[in-house]
């Protein structure tokens, strides 16, 4: 039976799309001039809109119109999210759609380049009540020898995650409340990270990063839970990790002179990149404070400095993401691709991809210049070169040397 309209029309896009544009059917609904009703048909797959309709539903969420007629990828695993709050169920849903549409944009790149090769710690564990202390230290240790950072200051720690072959994406949201979230993708065998950037905080922002690491690693195969002790134990392995790769034992706990003022903290924070409120945490963790000791220090922060504010916070920019940038760069510079036609290729607005994929904005409207990070290794033209005679010109990234 025929439902009408345009033909392969996908009505998982227009739920990705409510998401991330936070709307409701009704509000669509208004703004493209058909009844709540209508949408409803739409989104359930019982009705498909006319091809005007569907334009002015594509242009009053900027998308192409025919971007609703894509199937949608292989969703993204669950994200773990910090806050399970209810109030934050749409701004939840809207980060997860953000996030597939990260997943779009490297796929549709991945048609292009070779990212570089997946280099995690693997872990089975299948339950956070198996996941013991040591093995977060082991984890984080196993994470530094794969990347060969030693026990030294991680001088960025966004370039190292990306050299190992995740996906990395920093953009402004809107939600404060929720730093970031990371889940694996089948399709792209790799796993995505999405930090946000409304808070312009650098060490704080590296520690989101190395906390969304922490999941990554330690919590793959451990199913999603709305329970709030599973779900707050998986945290604080996350935040466990976080400190233990950020500050390894061996290096740090020589650095640090006991007992521990505010003022040796703050020096130790700019040292290591890490917050004095992180690095209290650490320091409970390797037992050189007890749990007096790390209160006292807590109360003597808030005291001196308020509950949510350290002396420093603006002195470290936070580090940007680069892979998907460079990615689409290089396809303008050698000639792949125009740079008009990339948004046109994936579907979606300019300025998403410009946000999703950290470009400048405007981006798409004139070429600005863009920092390399690596040279391409020569790339095979002759398409008889070519495995399979296929006429994809692929441009293999070299995975950036690490200090």
């Amino acid at each position: 039976m025929s439902r009408g309209g345009i033909q392969g029309f996908q009505e998982d896009r227009l739920s990705q799309i409510l998401a991330a544009r936070r709307l409701t059917q009704v509000q669509l609904a208004s703004m493209v001039g058909v009844s709540p009703a209508t949408i409803s048909k739409w989104r359930a797959g019982t009705q498909a809109p006319e091809r005007e309709a569907l334009e002015r539903l594509a242009g009053v969420v900027n998308v192409t119109p025919e971007w609703f007629t894509r199937p949608p990828t292989e969703k993204v695993s669950l994200p773990l999210f910090r806050s399970n709050a209810s109030a934050h169920v749409a701004a939840r849903a809207m980060l997860e759609a953000r996030l597939e549409w990260a997943q779009d944009i490297a796929v549709a790149l991945m048609e292009f380049v070779d990212y570089p090769e997946l280099n995690l710690p693997t872990r089975s564990f299948s339950d956070p009540e198996q996941i013991t202390p040591e093995d977060i230290e082991r984890a984080a240790c196993e994470c530094r020898d794969l990347w060969r950072l030693g026990r030294v200051v991680v001088q960025d720690l966004a370039l190292a995650v990306e050299g190992a072959g995740v996906i990395l994406v920093r953009e402004e949201t809107g939600i404060a409340q929720i730093e970031g979230l990371s889940a694996w993708s089948e399709v792209l065998g790799r796993p995505l990270i999405l930090l946000s950037a409304d808070k312009d905080n650098g060490y704080r922002s590296r520690f989101d990063l190395a906390h969304e690491l922490g999941h990554l690693v330690l919590h793959r195969h451990i199913q999603r839970t709305t329970d709030r002790d599973r779900h707050k134990l998986m945290e604080k392995q996350a935040h466990h990790f976080a400190g233990a790769f950020l500050l390894p034992a061996e290096t740090f706990a020589s650095e640090v002179r006991m007992p521990v003022t505010l003022d040796d903290l703050l020096l130790l924070k700019r040292r290591w990149g890490v917050s004095v409120a992180a690095i209290t945490m650490r320091l409970h963790a390797l037992g050189l404070l007890d749990e007096d000791g790390k209160l006292a220090l807590f109360k003597r922060r808030s005291a001196r400095w308020g509950g949510k504010s350290e002396p420093g916070d603006g002195d470290r920019k936070p580090e940007q993401p680069r892979l998907l940038r460079r990615t689409v760069d290089l396809l303008v510079d050698e000639n792949v691709m125009p740079l008009d036609a990339i948004p046109r290729h994936i579907g979606l607005a300019a300025f998403d991809i410009e946000m999703l994929a950290g470009l400048p904005e405007g981006f798409f409207q004139g070429k600005s210049n863009i920092v390399q990070f690596a040279r391409l290794r020569t790339v095979q033209t002759n398409a008889e070169e070519r495995v399979g005679h296929d006429s994809t010109v692929v441009l293999p990234f070299r995975t950036p040397s690490k200090t």
